[in-house]
Order: C-alpha cells, then sequence, then structure tokens
C-alpha cells in the first residue's frame, strides 16, 4: 500500500512533511556535532534490518526524512509498506554522504519502528477475524501528532479507519447526550448543524438502543457491552443499522464476538498500545 492509494492521501502528506520538519528540528537543533567526527566528504553504504518478525509500514516518511537532510542520498528498498517481516531481514539499502546517513538514522528510524509497530499489530488483529463478517476499527488514540500516519498504518495492516478526525462525522457520547438532555435533542441538533455527515451514537444499554434505533443515525455503538448483550443487540436490530462494539476490545474480546458478529469492533489498541518494531541501521562500507 501507498499513501496515494488513500482518500486522504494529500492531507497525508502535508502532515507528513510537517512532522519530520518538526523531528528534524527537535533532534538536531543548531547541529549534529557528533557527525562531524566523520570527514566532511566520506561516503558510506548501509542497511536497515529487523531484529525480529512483523509488517513493514513508513517507507514515505523514512523517505521524507532523508530528503530534508540530504536528497542525494540513494535508498533502494527490499521491502514495501505491507510486507511480512522476518527477523534479520534487510529492509533498504542506502548509499550517500556518511554524515548525512548518520544524522538522518535516529529520525528516520523513529518514523519506520512506530508505524511498523501499528502496522503489525493492526495485522494480528486483522487475522483474528479474517472470513468473518466483522471489520475492526482504529480510534482517535493515537500519538500527538502523528494521527494520520498510524491511520494509515492501521489500513497497512488489514484494519480499517474510523473517523480522522472530529470534523468528519459525528460521534455522539455520553457526555454529549448529557449536554443534550438526550439522544433525540443530539440527534436532531446534528441534523441541523452538518445534515451531509455521518451520526453515530453511543449507547450504554439495550433501553437506549432501542431510542436510537428509531433515530435517523447511521451507527450506532455499543459501549461496553457484553457478549450476552452484543447478542441481543444484534437480534434486535435484525439488520436495521450498522452496529460497532467498542470498549476495552482485546483480541480475546474479539474472538467471543465472531461468534455474535455486530458490524464492526473499534480497538484502540491498535494505535495507543504499540510496541516498537526493532530495527537497526548499519554501515556496511
Amino acid at each position: 500500500m501507498f499513501i496515494a492509494d488513500l482518500p486522504y492521501a494529500k492531507t497525508l502528506r502535508d502532515h507528513l512533511v510537517r512532522s519530520i520538519r518538526f523531528a528534524l528540528e527537535e533532534d538536531l537543533g543548531s547541529g549534529d556535532i557528533t557527525a562531524q567526527l566523520i570527514p566532511a566528504q566520506q561516503s558510506s553504504q548501509a542497511q536497515v534490518i529487523t531484529r525480529e518478525p512483523g509488517v513493514l509500514c513508513g517507507r514515505e516518511w523514512f523517505e521524507e526524512v532523508f530528503r530534508q537532510i540530504d536528497p542525494t542520498v540513494t535508498l533502494n528498498w527490499l521491502k514495501q509498506d505491507g510486507d511480512t517481516l522476518l527477523a534479520n531481514d534487510i529492509l533498504v539499502e542506502l548509499r550517500g554522504n556518511t554524515r548525512a546517513i548518520l544524522t538522518a538514522e535516529r529520525s528516520a528510524l523513529n518514523f519506520l519502528q512506530t508505524l511498523s509497530g501499528s502496522a503489525t499489530l493492526a495485522r494480528r488483529y486483522a487475522m483474528a477475524v479474517a472470513g468473518k463478517a466483522l471489520v475492526i476499527l482504529d480510534t482517535r488514540k493515537t500519538l500527538p501528532g502523528l494521527r494520520l500516519a498510524q491511520k494509515y498504518a492501521t489500513a497497512v495492516g488489514g484494519c480499517q479507519n474510523h473517523r480522522l478526525g472530529l470534523y468528519d462525522m459525528f460521534l455522539i457520547k455520553e457526555n454529549h447526550i448529557a449536554g443534550c438532555g438526550g439522544i433525540a435533542n443530539a440527534v436532531k441538533r446534528a441534523q441541523e448543524i452538518a445534515p451531509d455527515k455521518k451520526i453515530e451514537v453511543e449507547v450504554e444499554s439495550l433501553e437506549q438502543l432501542l431510542e436510537a434505533l428509531d433515530l435517523p443515525v447511521d451507527v450506532i455503538m455499543l459501549d461496553n457491552f457484553n457478549v450476552q448483550q452484543t447478542a441481543e443487540a444484534v437480534k434486535l436490530t435484525q439488520g436495521r443499522i450498522k452496529l460497532e462494539a467498542s470498549g476495552n476490545m482485546d483480541l480475546e474480546r474479539i474472538a467471543e464476538l465472531t461468534g455474535v458478529l455486530p458490524d464492526y469492533v473499534s480497538v484502540g489498541k491498535l494505535t495507543k498500545d504499540i510496541s516498537s518494531l526493532d530495527l537497526s541501521l548499519r554501515l556496511v562500507g
């Protein structure tokens, strides 16, 4: 998969360039004094390997770091975003100015290992529902400043994106309902504000579910329903509206839900509880 494959590609590309510019400002400050140990005109070859299995994600972030540091450094990718990796696989070969490679190393790896961690975890969840009529969604529980990057990573891993932010659809949760004086009032107000936007409503009981079913909403989120309650919700709904199960979802709970089959399960862990892939860059000549 490439950024260009996504409907939010232009926005993501803009975010990518800005986030890398900030990351480099943060890391370089007034300059890389340690790289000055290396003769200014020295050139080297290097390679990035993974020390553990996973799913590659973040090529374009890695490339942009080098583009901003020194665009003459050449990159030869042996793996693509979405590829399954084995321990000790070589991901990319680099050739160019030694100082530039070493200056860019940490920032480039930070992006690549973080996004690969998100994609790797997303792949596990996608595989858990393979062949089932159940879609895994990500959430807004992302690392600050990396929202769209992590959304891209979960898509690379095989899951689907929920809303990108607070602007592209309504998600009416318990506090919105309380502030509006009820579900019906909240939905009515949403239609008045942006009639072209989708509306999702969170419910915390079967009684609230029945209330929401009579309203013009697109999706109902079942907040912290157990398996039995979710099964009852599916039965009551009878396919009239899409149902999303949410609330501390993990692989064990999802395994239970594959026998109940709401339409979606949203998983904050995809972007919140990630472990970066263990990557290493080494000079090889």
